[in-house]
């Protein structure tokens, strides 16, 4: 019981110290609410980042903002990354490792980012909540049970037309709002710290660009995960494949004995999915990967279909590629004049395999979000971040929440304890590490 005593006085410490330091000039949700009406969307199958000039909009955004807080070496490169770096206080930076901060400024090009119009449901009581513009969209708490504990918070949703942007402006805030924080509290201790804002993340490419050496971090947190207190250092291991079917096309008045539709196969071919393939995105959960075939083409001479793999283990990614092989044999078995092609790329592996190297990195910021009153657990990611390939490029990078919920969809939602805690976190994560000096 006095241990209990001691550890929840000393936890009241850092939460009563947090509140005494002086306000940023701007909150994290009043940043929040201006980044989400920039459309940022991405896109797919672009040549090179960004995959639309419109994710600068932002970008050029941030390098003022980053500027205007003081932020030295702030620079946006030709692939449209910013970059900055938030000179330490200590008496010798140098002991202390420079951390990173990541967050990404497109939204997902499955649902429309455009003219997005953000909805505060202040005080929240309880209940479903229907949105606005199309009160077919609701937000239940049945299927969102962390409502429960969000009564009396200021929810921010969009209208019911668009997504939100959650995912991840709410990132780019909260580092913002930690910038704005440190500068206002010279008190606060903390080493070097590298910013960078990236493009494209929801497509896969933009960190491809990205410039591990001349940023200067040691170790990064990308700051793109969801619900109060979940940090990830375990993603999926990624693949895409794209099934291409080839027919002939002709004349469709002088076609008999010539046409072969491809799109007839490439149709029966999906066909199949519900009864041979078992683990698809909409009955799994947890640890369980799937395969997702998310888009395509039908045409007579030539259809496409693009399939997701996910798997947390790569030898579950093998697995996959035969289920999906023995689809393609069963079709070109009842299809013989359209030939079937199979191709894929690797997307990202499985980031645990380096993280679990370098502990330290969730256990300082499970801390840090225990002094920001938030408990936190670490939870597998059901998806990738930009820290799946840093990692794997040498730059071991987590991911950290950001109180955000139903990313990629029009029920989308964040609040302003989600904006305010996930900043807090931040904060007190840069203060463990000059803390900690390793």
């Amino acid at each position: 019981m006095r241990t209990l005593l001691i550890c929840a006085v000393i936890l009241n410490s850092f939460v009563t110290s947090f509140s005494q330091n002086k306000p940023p000039t701007e909150s994290a949700m009043d940043r929040f609410l201006r980044y989400v009406k920039i459309d940022t969307q991405s896109a797919e199958d672009q040549p090179a980042p960004p995959s639309t000039k419109k994710q600068l909009d932002l970008a050029r955004l941030l390098e003022s903002e980053l500027k205007a807080l003081g932020v030295r070496d702030v620079r946006i490169s030709e692939w449209g990354i910013v970059y900055g770096m938030v000179p330490g206080n200590l008496p010798d930076n140098s002991a202390v490792p420079t951390i990173g901060f990541i967050a990404h400024m497109d939204t997902s090009p499955a649902v429309s980012g455009a003219n997005v119009t953000a909805i505060i449901h202040k005080n929240y009581q309880g209940g479903d909540i229907v949105l606005p513009n199309d009160k077919t969209q609701i937000i239940t708490v049945a299927q969102n049970p962390d409502l429960k504990n969000l009564i009396g918070d200021d929810i921010i949703t969009a209208d019911g037309t668009t997504l939100l942007g959650s995912d991840d402006k709410s990132g780019c805030a909260e580092i913002m709002t930690m910038i704005d924080t440190l500068m206002q509290n010279p008190q606060i201790k903390h080493g070097n710290i590298a910013i960078a804002f990236t493009p494209d993340e929801e497509v896969g490419g933009g960190i491809d660009k990205f410039d591990i050496k001349g940023w200067g971090a040691k170790f990064a947190y990308t700051v793109d995960g969801e619900q109060l207190g979940d940090i990830s250092n375990e993603t999926w291991s990624a693949r895409t494949a794209t099934v291409t079917f080839r027919g002939k096309s002709t004349h469709p008045g002088t076609a008999k004995g010539i046409m072969v539709n491809s799109s007839y196969a490439a149709g029966d071919f999906l066909a199949q999915f519900p009864k041979t393939v078992k683990n698809r995105p909409e009955t799994t959960e947890g640890r369980v990967g799937f395969i997702h075939p998310y888009v395509g083409n039908l045409d007579v001479e030539t259809s496409t279909v693009k399939i997701l793999l996910r798997d947390f283990d790569i030898t579950g990614l093998a697995g996959q590629e035969a289920a999906i092989k023995k689809v393609i044999a069963k079709t070109q078995k009842k299809y013989p004049n359209v030939k079937i092609e199979y191709a894929s790329v690797l997307g990202y592996l499985n980031m645990k395999e380096v993280l679990k190297n370098y502990p330290q990195l969730t256990d300082y910021a499970i801390e840090a979000a225990k002094r920001s009153g938030v408990t936190a657990e670490l939870r597998p990611i059901r998806g990738g971040t930009d820290g799946s390939r840093l990692t794997a490029a040498g730059l071991p990078t987590p991911n950290l929440f950001t109180g955000g919920h139903n990313f990629h969809g029009k029920l989308e939602f964040n609040s302003r304890k989600g904006l305010q805690k996930s900043t807090e976190t931040l904060v007190n994560l840069v203060q463990i590490w000059a803390e900690k000096k390793e």
